[in-house]
């Protein structure tokens, strides 16, 4: 039986194989692709994003555990920071998450940035894709959260979750104009910490602006994710959201834009394969060499290649 054939029948192995070969781009794995995406559409993307020690992981673990008991079948792509040394996942959210492993329904893959700006692993898209072709309900997405602005969650989900707690204080008025612009809902975890009510308060504030717009009402949830408190209300919100987007036609036109994006993204590492293919370092020694000396200048040496480009 193929590997292919193997996915298709939900054995695990399988899938997580066929991980394997987007994120290293093994020879035609953009075929495997092609044939799965017919399957695809179905599932629901959820990020979790935020600064670190938000408490991300084991707010997704929650989330997950009600889904499943739902009925929902749940696949969860943690981001980690690749490892110097190795390229891999370095925090390794799959042993932080290790009960989860044992749970009916539930697949984790821990994947590494490898140098990917944004917060989001290179091939996440693509990983989402196979576990959306494989049947998953719900896929969560918990990004690498350093700190930087991660816009690129957006690209990738459905639903973005921002998640601060109570020590974030003016960190607020630092990223607003970056992850406050991309929530949809805002999440103060670890609430029974001292300044939880003040940060809500903030939040609410920063809020209202987007709100009087009319537009969906950007909900503001407490939780304690360890203690699995205001779980329940976060997981209503999302269902909300997806309901208000999916009856409002935002949801179709958002995965519209999605797939522009990807078009834009697939043509990009085409165009550059193909200059790799014919471009070696001889040709771009003699190119360097005439700009060099004045016999060209770069700008008209770059037309020049993309006009001999079998295109």
């Amino acid at each position: 039986m193929s590997l292919l054939d193997r996915f298709l029948q939900k054995d695990e192995v399988a899938l997580s194989r066929l991980i394997s070969y987007v994120e290293n781009q093994a020879p035609d794995y953009r075929k495997i692709l092609s044939s799965l995406y017919s399957r695809t559409g179905k599932a629901y993307r959820v990020g979790i994003t935020g600064p670190p020690g938000a408490g991300k992981s084991t707010l997704v673990d929650k989330l997950s555990c009600d889904l499943i008991q739902n009925g929902n079948e749940v696949g969860i792509i943690a981001v980690d920071p690749s490892s110097p040394f190795t390229g891999g996942a370095l925090l390794g959210d799959r042993i932080r998450m290790q009960d989860l492993t044992t749970k009916k329904g539930i697949f984790i893959r821990s994947m590494a940035t490898r140098g990917s700006l944004g917060g989001l692993a290179f091939a996440t898209k693509e990983v989402s894709l196979l576990l959306d072709a494989f049947g998953k309900d719900f896929i969560l997405i918990e990004t690498v959260g350093v700190g930087q602005i991660e816009l690129d969650i957006v690209d990738a989900c459905d639903t973005t979750l921002v998640v601060f707690v109570p020590e974030s204080g003016d960190s607020i008025q630092a990223m607003k104009a970056g992850l406050m612009e991309i929530a949809d809902i805002f999440v103060v975890n670890k609430a029974d910490r001292e300044g939880a009510n003040r940060i809500v308060s903030e939040l609410d504030m920063i809020l209202d602006v987007r709100r009087k717009k009319g537009e969906w009402n950007y909900p503001v949830v407490s939780t304690e994710a360890v203690n699995n408190k205001g779980i329940d209300d976060l997981l209503k919100k999302i269902k909300e959201h997806r309901k208000y987007i999916t009856e409002n036609h935002l949801l179709e036109k958002h995965r519209k834009e999605q797939i522009k994006s990807e078009l834009k993204k697939i043509m990009e590492l085409k165009l550059k394969e193909l200059i790799e293919k014919n471009l070696n370092d001889a040709n771009l020694d003699q190119l360097a060499e005439k700009v060099y000396s004045g016999q060209e200048d770069p700008y008209s040496a770059g037309e020049k290649i993309l006009e001999n480009l079998n295109l």
